[in-house]
């Protein structure tokens, strides 16, 4: 028997069940042991919307950055999106982070109140570095007078540990961002992917022969596009009820920019789904901006993703490159906006925040020309 990830219909939803659609009711993704006889007959069941194997994730790594940044100062992102002149914090916001996990004591994070949950079966804790960076871009506090928080107001945080040690799955991001929408996220980021060639090779070095390896490989990843496309149906369907999370991820580090200026790789998912948040990473080249040689192409908006200074293991500052440092950027500011637009009692918070990140994106900013498939609507820029 193989694990498949089932994912059925809310119970308000199937065959014979009358009463009208509840305030909360979501979808449910369930983890069984299927034989090979029974998956045919389960996917005709008219109450199960998709039934996926779950595939191996991964982080989207970031690079070391190859310049220095100053020993004091606040990091450079933090004007770039013009947080240093917005009068909101974050206050009253909560911003959920599916990464590697949080070292939770480091002195960014001092006073807040943060949740971790693991899903890797490996305890809570960062052993790595790229969930505790991600993090402090977004709500850290400033460290020996250096500022590297977007969202400084922000008090409560979700952090969920779904990359460890040992990879991870998309069970675990499934998992995660079911969690983080019932703790009441406003807003979920996600520097990490769906590992469609590592797939591939744990199946060739299997043993697979390389075509049945990269079929098999590519059914699992069209089902689980399908079930985190449904997810986020399911999270849109809460926004009547203002419970809906916007959900902010990675855009991913595989183009070659600097190699052949064609060499440019689509957003991968999650960041690619439906609903989702794409973003861009930018470098500073003077007082003005464009697109990093890594960024994947298709994003929707774009942030600072090139030498960014941020929270580092053993109570350190650490500055490196990549998509994954851009994305907590943009979670910062949408935290930001989602203030603002609380204050004025806007209806459908989740909607209402994007239609403003992309607004009020700026496309003026941008050396030689703007094109949107490398910047999307533009670098954001927080509330004033």
């Amino acid at each position: 028997m193989e694990t498949y990830l089932v994912l059925r219909k809310p119970p308000e939803q199937r065959i014979g069940f009358t009463r009208s659609a509840i305030r909360g009711g979501s979808a449910t993704i369930a983890v069984e042991r299927i034989p090979g006889h029974a998956l045919s007959d389960l996917k005709k069941d008219p109450d199960v919307l998709v039934v996926t194997p779950p595939m191996a994730t991964a982080l989207i790594s970031p690079r070391q950055s190859t310049q220095e940044h100053p020993p004091t100062g606040s990091a450079w992102g933090i004007a770039s999106v013009e947080a240093d002149q917005s009068p909101y914090t974050g206050e009253g916001v909560v911003v959920a982070v599916l990464d590697t996990g949080i070292e939770k004591t480091h002195p960014a994070f001092a006073g807040m109140d943060i949740l971790e949950e693991d899903f890797t079966g490996e305890g809570i804790g960062d052993h790595d570095g790229h969930g505790t960076h991600c993090a402090g871009t977004i709500f850290g506090r400033d460290v020996n007078g250096q500022r590297i928080g977007i969202a400084r107001g922000i008090n409560r945080a979700l952090v969920g540990k779904v990359i460890g040690q040992r990879g991870g799955d998309s069970q675990m991001i499934f998992d995660g961002l079911q969690w983080a929408m019932r703790e009441r996220a406003n807003i979920i980021s996600m520097s990490l992917g769906f590992d469609f060639p590592g797939e591939v090779q744990k199946k060739v070095d299997a043993g697979w022969p390389a075509d049945l390896a990269t079929s098999e490989a590519l059914e699992a990843y069209r089902g689980n596009i399908r079930l985190l496309d449904a997810l986020m149906g399911f999270f849109k369907a809460q926004s009547a009820f203002d419970a809906a999370p916007l959900v902010i991820a990675a855009a991913g580090n595989e183009s070659r920019r600097a190699v052949n200026s064609r060499y440019k790789i689509a957003a991968s998912i999650p960041a690619a789904a439906d609903g989702v948040i794409s973003v861009a990473a930018l470098q500073s080249s003077g007082s003005l901006y464009e697109v990093a040689d890594f960024s994947n192409s298709h994003a929707q908006v774009s942030a600072p993703g090139v030498n960014v200074l941020s929270a580092w293991l053993g109570g350190q500052l650490k500055a490196i490159d990549g998509t994954s440092m851009a994305c907590p950027h943009v979670a910062g500011v949408a935290a930001l906006w989602w203030q603002h637009l609380r204050e004025k009692r806007s209806p459908n918070l989740a909607s209402a925040v994007t239609s403003h990140l992309t607004t009020h994106a700026r496309s003026d900013c941008f050396v030689s020309g703007f094109d949107s498939s490398d910047y999307g609507h533009g670098l954001v820029t927080c509330p004033r």
